[in-house]
Formats: C-alpha cells, sequence, structure tokens
C-alpha cells in the first residue's frame, strides 16, 4: 500500500472539477484546494478530508482513498447549495480523472452530509470513493 497517489488523485480532481461547465454554471471559478484570505464568495467548492486504506492484492499495490468535496452557500435555502452539489457529483461519478502517478480503476459517491452551519451557511459535504493502482 501507498499513499503516493494521493497528491495525484487530488490534483486531477481539482483540475477536472475547475473545467467543469456545468458546475462552473454554479460557483463560476470558486472551487479551491485551499481557502483564499478575505471575503468568500457567497457559493464555492472546497477540497477536503481524505482518508485512505490499503487495498493492493497479489497483482500489486492499490488504495481506496475516500476524499471530501464541500459545497458552502451563505443564500436563505438550500437550493443553491444543492445545484452545486449536484454538478460536483456528476463530475466526479465515473469521472476519467489523468493522473501523473498511477491509474484510476473507479470512482464512486458515498455519502453527503447537508446542514446549516451556525452562522446560518448551508454546508453540503460530498464524499467519494476512489480506488488506486500504483502502476
Amino acid at each position: 500500500m501507498t499513499y503516493a497517489l494521493s497528491h495525484s488523485l487530488q490534483t486531477a480532481v481539482y483540475q477536472h472539477l475547475i473545467n467543469d461547465a456545468a458546475l462552473a454554471a454554479e460557483v463560476g471559478t470558486a472551487i479551491y484546494d485551499m481557502l483564499p484570505a478575505g471575503t468568500l464568495p457567497g457559493i464555492y467548492v472546497t477540497l477536503g478530508a481524505e482518508s485512505v486504506r490499503d487495498r493492493s492484492d497479489v497483482t500489486g499495490g492499490g488504495a481506496l482513498h475516500r476524499f471530501t468535496v464541500t459545497v458552502v452557500a451563505n443564500a436563505a435555502g438550500f437550493s443553491a447549495a444543492k445545484r452545486a452539489a449536484a454538478a460536483v457529483s456528476d463530475a466526479l461519478v465515473d469521472a476519467p480523472l489523468t493522473l501523473t502517478r498511477g491509474h484510476l480503476v473507479g470512482l464512486w459517491f458515498d455519502r453527503a452530509n447537508a446542514k446549516r452551519l451556525s452562522n446560518g451557511d448551508r454546508s453540503i459535504a460530498l464524499r467519494f470513493s476512489a480506488r488506486l493502482e500504483d502502476s
């Protein structure tokens, strides 16, 4: 097992999201690997936590990456956040990501958690699973 593919996966996910037209229609260019300083836009997407488990077998090294992409919106309801979350999900499920190291075996939606934050914003955390093999 190796964690060495994590950066390659994160880069590919980020590049795929910033190039997705449907997601851009919902959030513009507000897709972040790291939140910028200053005032944030009314709706944005950020890459989040990741956990990795060994999925090596007799054919070689592999890992199951579970990662979170979060949509945050300051709109009065969940509608805008849910449209953006749907665009994230549509963009990533079974996406043909190009990795700089290793290869993607599969990418699927795992779960989501929608909630109202203490400051009144809405947050939808989408968890995805990606099976990678080192090649």
